[in-house]
């Protein structure tokens, strides 16, 4: 299944761009296949819980909607599967890739790529998986984060972390956590593999508890002397 590709020069927000799209293929009865929109820039941006993304020329800022395995349980949880399938991807070009829990995509420490992961149901069935997906290139980026041609040692940019260049590894990305969709346990180990773990524990509610993986679900479990407790995804 090939992709449908809407590429604007700058808009509000991709993710305002693919609802519009989506609303207007289900109108008409189209049938649902895999739909992405890019902008060369967004002017409202945003990421978890609505934080605003800065979304400048140079990055690869993205909206994609693709068919996912239909009933709710046994299904690979999206946000992981899609931090595997593009982590995989930009270690391609060298990068280790690891996965902050819940949805960013780390070099080192420090910020390469952000996930907006959402299922769209009808009744207890999905009817698309929809992920958004901002990806550091060549653009300038905060303090904290950092761009695939910084990573790749090019401070003034690198052919290969133009957004022309990293579009078809996010597309590929997309593509490996669709086709995953039904292996949750493998996703989950993939994940784990790659999982970011604090040195000095994960603050939760003042307290430091000790990272001890991911349930099939995409929930973190954490761990203290006598508790136990996991983290739900909150998008």
């Amino acid at each position: 299944m090939s992709w449908k590709l809407r590429r604007l020069p700058v808009c509000a927000s991709t993710e305002i761009e693919l609802d519009r799209w989506l609303e207007q293929r289900q109108a008409s009865d189209q049938p649902l296949q895999r739909l992405a929109v890019t902008a060369r820039r967004q002017r409202f941006g945003h990421g978890q819980q609505g934080r605003p993304w800065l979304s400048p020329s140079g990055g690869l800022w993205l909206s994609a909607a693709i068919p996912w395995a239909e009933a709710l349980p046994g299904t690979a949880c999206l946000g992981l599967a899609v931090a595997v399938g593009i982590s995989q991807q930009l270690d391609a070009l060298g990068l280790a890739v690891q996965i902050k829990w819940p949805n960013d995509l780390l070099v080192g420490d420090r910020k390469i790529a952000g996930l907006l992961p959402r299922m769209r149901l009808r009744g207890q069935r999905i009817r698309a998986a929809q992920v958004g997906v901002g990806l550091n290139g060549c653009n300038r980026v905060p303090p904290g984060a950092l761009s695939v041609a910084e990573a790749l040692g090019c401070r003034q940019g690198h052919p290969l972390a133009r957004p022309e260049r990293l579009l078809p590894r996010v597309l590929a990305g997309l593509e490996w956590a669709a086709a995953h969709a039904q292996q949750p346990c493998q996703v989950r180990t993939y994940a784990e593999a790659r999982l970011w773990c604090p040195p000095t524990g994960w603050l939760h509610e003042g307290e430091l508890w000790q990272v001890l993986g991911l349930h099939v679900d995409g929930r973190l479990r954490l761990n203290r002397p006598g508790r136990e407790l996991a983290l739900q995804r909150n998008f």
